[in-house]
Order: C-alpha cells, then sequence, then structure tokens
C-alpha cells in the first residue's frame, strides 16, 4: 500500500473513496461491460454514481493503472507471437497489431491504418521501446510485411514463419472482438490505441491461463495479481484473503 501523501495527490478531488474508483475501472476494463452496466453494478452495492462519472473515472485513471502494472509485471518471455487483425473505424479499415509472449502475456498492440512494410517496423519498434526486451524468436504467419521488417528492425532475431504457428497471438484476439461488439465499433484509431493499450493489460494481468493450471495454483497466482493490481491502484478494493 502506497503512504497517505501518494494516494491524496492520485485521487485528489474525487469525492469517491479510491476502493470505489478503483473498482469501477476494474469492472469496466475486466468485463465486458458498458458504463451503465458498471453505474448499475455499483447501484447494487448502494453506490449511487452516474455512467457518465465512470467514463470519466476510467479515462483519467485507465492509462495510470496500465502503465503501472506493466512496470509491474514478471520480464516478458522471449518467444513472441505476432498477428495483426482487422477493426472498421467509420467504414475505414484499419489494422491491430498485437504481439504476446509464450506465457500468453500481451507484450502491446498498435492500431495503424496499414500492414505494409514500414508499418511492420513501425511496430517491432513499439515493442522494443514499450516492453525494453528483445526477444530471441519472433512468430508470424506468411505476410511478407513481417519478412522485410524483421532484418530491418531485429537483425539477430530467428524468425519463423508459417501457417497457425501464430495461433497464440490470433487467440489473443478474441476478447477485443467481444468488446468491440459490446461498444459498437470503436469510433477512431486514437479512441481504440488508448482503449485496447489498456484493456489488453488490465485484462491480461487479471486473466491467467487457467486451463493450464491446477485450482491451488491459478488461486495463489489470482491472489497475487490482484494485490500487485492493489499496489498499482493504490487501494485495498480487490484484497484477497
Amino acid at each position: 500500500m502506497a503512504d497517505t501523501g501518494a494516494v491524496s495527490a492520485l485521487y485528489k478531488r474525487h469525492r469517491f473513496p479510491p476502493e470505489i474508483i478503483a473498482y469501477a475501472v476494474w469492472l469496466y476494463y475486466r468485463f465486458a461491460l458498458s458504463f451503465r452496466d458498471v453505474e448499475e453494478l455499483l447501484g447494487s452495492r448502494g453506490v449511487t454514481v452516474s455512467y457518465e462519472a465512470v467514463r470519466l473515472w476510467c479515462g483519467k485513471f485507465g492509462p495510470e493503472f496500465a502503465h503501472k502494472l506493466r512496470c509491474r509485471r514478471r520480464r516478458l518471455g522471449r518467444h513472441w507471437f505476432v498477428d495483426e487483425v482487422f477493426i472498421r473505424l467509420k467504414g475505414v479499415i484499419h489494422y491491430l497489431w498485437r504481439a504476446v509472449d509464450q506465457n500468453g502475456v500481451v507484450v502491446d498492440i498498435l492500431v495503424q491504418a496499414r500492414r505494409d512494410r514500414a508499418a511492420a517496423e513501425r511496430f517491432f519498434r513499439h515493442l522494443l521501446r514499450s516492453s525494453n526486451t528483445v526477444p530471441h524468436t519472433v512468430v508470424t504467419d506468411r505476410l511478407r510485411s513481417y519478412s522485410a521488417a524483421l532484418p530491418r528492425v531485429l537483425p539477430k532475431v530467428k524468425h519463423q514463419r508459417g501457417h497457425w504457428l501464430n495461433n497464440r497471438a490470433e487467440n489473443s484476439h478474441q476478447p477485443t472482438r467481444d468488446r468491440e461488439r459490446r461498444m459498437r465499433r470503436f469510433k477512431s484509431p486514437e479512441q481504440a490505441q488508448q482503449f485496447l493499450s489498456i484493456y489488453s493489460t488490465v485484462s491480461s494481468h487479471l486473466r491467467p491461463r487457467r486451463h493450464r493450471l491446477t485450482a491451488a495454483r491459478y488461486r495463489s497466482i489470482r491472489r497475487q495479481r490482484f494485490q500487485q493490481w492493489n499496489t498499482a491502484v493504490q487501494a485495498r478494493a480487490l484484497a484477497m484473503p
């Protein structure tokens, strides 16, 4: 738990306590909920707050919480699985580039208008800056942009490419598709980038790969991650016994 001074600075001029604000932000980014859904869930617990206040909380605190989680996450794996998927923004096709490591942790995402060599180079440089990690192996599909970009950005990294080899990255798009439908599509590249960078971090952190863990191990990891979340948000809302 951070000191009182730091807590008061982070939540300064907010009449609701940190636990309620952090809980609302957690609900929105962890589950496929709308702002009105979060308003109703808080109301069921006796907390009267408007959905507009929830929207403002998520916009203000979401980037800060995600940044602190990224600083506290364990060291990323050195095998990265990369894929891109199209998203439609105001009728125009854009591409969501995503990389995950061998443990299923999202390295980062980037929304771009193209998927050519320049876009691939931009994405790999973005990954290096945000993760401060150089991978040993990058696994992609057969898109030629990857083969053209990797030797220019990561010349010493092993590149594996082939059909279905990057399934881990492709499967990580599914929660994004669910949120896209729930939000009735993203409105702009900037909004998609901001939301998905937060959502990918929070959702990945609080959703361990349960199918590969025993029940006891899963609960232990979940408890640790809730504690890390509490430290990041400077609140006790999700403390685990």
